[in-house]
């Protein structure tokens, strides 16, 4: 799976893994706002490679877990999504509107292949100091260079330069951000 080769998603090993994580994911998202330690807690459980300083606003969901690598001070609003069957790495202070959505997990396009039940992942990688827009879809396989804004709505298909503001679907350049 995380060679980028066709997988079985019902292999029993992940199958666990997965349920592990969604379980971790229930106990995160009932918990109350004045719970602030239990969260933390969860989340080290859940997120593993997450640097120090994350702050994650339930409700999230995530397949694994621990193939999302964050950097320090990387904030998560409501309700974000990240399939996170290969390797997710966001760098520090990256911020995430609420309704993003982050895959990793694509199926072949040829049907005989697909029909097989058989998929495939390709990693996502965001720089630092990046903003997300609310309900921005981040597709398999995109690079987010550093200091990068992505509009609201934007559904992210190619990779997208350092220090821009790109929006759109799909999601282009709209002009470079001066410093």
């Amino acid at each position: 799976m995380l060679s980028g080769e066709l997988y079985d998603a019902l292999d029993p090993d992940l199958s666990r893994d997965r349920l592990q994580a969604r379980l971790l994911i229930k106990e995160l998202n009932d918990t109350r706002e004045d719970e602030e330690d239990q969260r933390k807690s969860i989340l080290k459980k859940l997120l593993p490679n997450a640097g120090a300083d994350l702050w994650l606003q339930p409700p999230f969901y995530c397949d694994y877990g621990s193939n999302i690598i964050t950097g320090n001070g990387v904030f998560f609003n409501f309700n974000c999504v990240v399939l996170d069957v290969m390797q997710v790495k966001i760098g520090n202070r990256t911020l995430f509107g609420p309704n993003v959505q982050v895959y990793t997990a694509t199926h072949p396009v040829n049907y005989k292949e697909r029909s097989s039940g058989l998929e495939y992942a390709k990693p996502v990688t965001i720089g630092e100091d990046v903003w997300i827009g609310g309900s921005v879809v981040i597709c398999p396989g995109i690079s987010i260079g550093d200091r990068t804004v992505i509009g609201a709505g934007s559904v992210v298909t190619k990779d997208i330069p350092s220090d821009v503001f790109a929006a759109g679907n799909p999601c282009k350049v709209i002009r470079n951000l001066e410093y």
